[in-house]
């Protein structure tokens, strides 16, 4: 009986904190229609602030919670929603998943800059561990019965502040109707606000509340899933009701520590499902739970895409081919191979091209499926042993047509969501498999046969072998993978084009009109979940191979959301976009750190300034991330814009490419170095648009641009328009 009552207690204190945390959740989307996923990074930031307050200043706590919590907590969401959030109105839903997934990831390394990951921090109970009461046996700290009242003071107020006062009426309006929140004198983006400052200070309430009963370790990424487990919670309430909110969360914390105190301890299992459990029951919740019905006007935002032809498709496909294979011949044998590793990372990208650019359904686990293919060619398709060992193209086959497999299953449950739903349980499903399976190193039998999933924690997948075709030489597996990539991209574009694409399509625009047309949305979701789980899976297995030993960290949450951020800043609609995304994420900020660290390790003077450099890069990929607002459409579209603006500049464009041939032989005979060919030429190719502009503009010799082709050989400005009007006769124009 008393350790039912002990670990009822524990999982009651684990709830309160979940409920304060979710709390903080339901209230910012309520008040600004924000799914914010960087709550526990503002959790753990927070927290880090609290540790260094009291431990490396030496401040008493209550100083330390009142300018932490009571400061800190309120400016860094009221921060957070006039640099960034303000900005999202109008854009899809993964344009505002991004944008809080960016200031995740920048928190994160922002954190890991200032507070070095190496050194051990702790943060202890208020009062001290040995301050306690004993309650029918049970010892109850009074850190624990801090977390309980606080929980439930923090419930009882919000319901209040929702229900009985005009300032929590203002705040659920700012998201419903702004406009005619306006029209009766209230001001929505100033009430969004306050709920972001009070939503901020309940996470990082949360995350100092939560550290010492979870041991005390204070680690970045661990506090920021441990902060996403309150998700669940929050899904509870469906992320409006805080009582249900408050009740989901005391479940959460009273079945996690029910599985830890009765499941039995031998192995890793119960360990494994305990750190599942959350993602588990959100799973469940999401499936279970009434959704809201679908919309039956056409979803207007601001991103725009240009489906590429299978003709022009084909073109750029041979044209990079080309272009990796020229740039190869300047690298050394590690070099070709990281860019492998980046190509496969590409091939990956494009499962998120065809699943969230053309049909509109999101996924923030792509890595998932690469690690459910590389577990199956990892069984069935490794032939050899030692350096002779490789795996073998049935292999391959088999574990792409199991991603496939695992992807319809995944969505067979999640056909009934969309949007952010659908988002938080590929999300739980990438967790899941990443604990429940990456991590999974006991012995299991099944028809007589002996296997573990994960052997000691690591998968060796040797190199894939087809016939002569062996991918163990470096440009050999560079080839491969760039050619598998532009041939895939020329299928994605074909597919786009066709009849089926269309449908897409407009799911993705309207799915109540799609369904009202006859068009099936069940069978158009599973395929095109399908297609995307095969192509990850694909583009796992060659990660793999090109990585070489593969452990459960190369298939992370955290690296998951790093690549469809990158994907998305730079053009989730595009092919390209997929190729520049891919390859940033898979070797494009590792490169550059590592180039840092090096620089630091040679030239101990300047070892800082060049430690800082590497934090730099990272934090400011994540900076990129988040100002996917301003630009939702990616960097991709405005290049190209750029460039088909300047397609009449023919001279120009010539000179550029001669430009670039002398900069590729001087390269080739080892005049200049490979990263200043590389700075060179990517300096011609992104100031080329804004050269040949200057240079049309300078060619018309001040004539005006005739009006017909205004908008389509000039882009509109605002002088533009203006005379556009004037010579239109239109009066009282309105200038965006």
């Amino acid at each position: 009986m008393t350790t039912f009552l002990t670990y009822t207690i524990l999982g009651l204190v684990l709830g309160s904190v979940y409920s304060i945390a979710a709390s903080g959740l339901v209230l910012t989307y309520n008040t600004s229609g924000i799914f914010n996923f960087a709550h526990g990074a503002q959790a753990m930031f927070g927290t880090f602030l609290y540790w260094h307050c009291t431990e490396r200043w030496g401040w008493p706590v209550w100083l330390a919670l009142t300018v932490v919590v009571g400061v800190a907590g309120p400016a860094m969401g009221a921060a957070l929603h006039a640099a960034i959030m303000r900005g999202l109105r109008g854009t899809a839903d993964v344009t505002k998943i991004i944008v809080t997934v960016a200031v995740l990831l920048g928190t994160v390394y922002l954190a890991q800059w200032i507070w070095n990951p190496d050194e051990a921090h702790t943060v202890g109970m208020f009062f001290g561990a040995g301050s306690k009461i004993t309650v029918a046996g049970v010892v109850v700290r009074y850190h624990e019965i801090v977390c309980l009242v606080a929980a439930v003071a923090i419930a009882a107020g919000l319901r209040v502040l929702f229900t009985r006062s005009r300032v929590g009426v203002v705040m659920r309006g700012s998201v419903d109707d702004p406009d005619l929140l306006r029209l009766n004198g209230h001001d929505p983006e100033r009430a969004a606000m306050l709920s972001w400052a009070l939503g901020s200070t309940l996470a990082v309430l949360a995350g100092v509340l939560i550290v010492p009963i979870s041991g005390g370790g204070l680690d970045a990424n661990a506090l920021t899933l441990l902060v996403i487990d309150a998700f669940a919670a929050a899904m509870f309430g469906r992320l409006r009701s805080i009582p249900r909110t408050f009740a989901g969360a005391m479940v959460l914390g009273l079945a996690a520590n029910y599985v830890l105190a009765y499941l039995p301890s031998a192995g890793t299992f119960t360990g494994n499902l305990r750190v599942s459990l959350p993602m588990i029951i959100l799973f469940v919740v999401l499936v279970v739970l009434p959704q809201d019905r679908l919309r039956g006007a056409a979803i207007r935002t601001r991103e725009r895409y240009r489906p590429p032809t299978v003709r022009s498709a084909a073109v750029w496909g041979l044209v990079l081919v080309a272009v990796v294979y020229l740039y190869s011949l300047l690298l050394s044998d590690g070099a070709v191979t990281t860019f492998s590793l980046g190509m496969t990372f590409a091939i990956i990208a494009l499962s998120l091209t065809v699943l969230t650019g053309y049909a509109g359904e999101l996924n923030l686990a792509p890595l998932a499926f690469g690690a459910v293919a590389t577990v199956v060619a990892f069984h069935f398709g490794v032939q050899g042993s030692g350096l002779g060992a490789r795996t073998n193209i049935q292999g391959v086959l088999l574990a792409v047509a199991a991603a496939a497999l695992v992807g319809g299953l995944v969505a067979l449950p999640a056909l009934r969501l969309r949007g952010l739903y659908l988002a938080l349980a590929t999300m739980a499903f990438g967790e899941f498999l990443s604990n429940m399976v990456l991590r999974d190193t006991t012995e299991h039998e099944l028809f007589g046969m002996r296997f573990t999933l994960f052997p000691d924690g690591a998968l060796v997948v040797p190199p894939l072998k087809v016939g002569p075709l062996d991918l163990r030489d470096g440009t050999t597996s560079l080839m491969t993978a760039t050619a598998l990539f532009a041939l895939i991209a020329v299928g994605l574009a074909a597919l786009r084009g066709s009849g089926y694409g269309r449908r897409l399509a407009a799911m993705k625009d309207s799915p109540a009109a799609t369904a009202m047309l006859g068009q099936n949305l069940v069978r158009l979701k599973l395929s095109v979940f399908m297609i995307s789980a095969a192509i990850a899976g694909l583009g796992g297995v060659l990660m793999s191979a090109a990585t070489g030993t593969v452990a459960q960290e190369n298939f992370s949450f955290v690296g998951s959301l790093a690549l469809l951020m990158l994907v998305v800043v730079a053009g989730i609609g595009y092919l390209s976009g997929a190729l520049f995304g891919g390859l940033m994420a898979g070797v494009g900020s590792a490169v550059l750190v590592s180039t840092f660290g090096d620089l630091a390790l040679e030239n101990e003077g300047m070892a800082t300034v060049y430690r800082a450099l590497g934090h730099l890069v990272l934090v400011g990929t994540a900076l990129v991330g988040m100002g996917v607002g301003r630009n939702p459409s990616g960097f991709v579209h405005d290049l190209v814009d750029g460039y088909r603006a300047i397609r009449t500049a023919r001279p120009l464009l010539f000179g550029a490419g001669a430009l670039g041939a002398v900069l590729y032989v001087l390269a080739l005979t080892g005049v200049i170095g490979t990263w200043t060919f590389a700075l060179a030429a990517l300096c011609v190719v992104m100031l080329l648009p804004a050269v040949g502009r200057a240079y049309l503009e300078e060619g018309r010799g001040g004539r005006p641009v005739p009006l017909e082709l205004v908008g389509v050989d000039e882009p509109y400005t605002d002088a533009l328009r203006v005379r556009l009007d004037r010579e239109l006769g239109l009066k009282g124009t309105v200038h965006a």
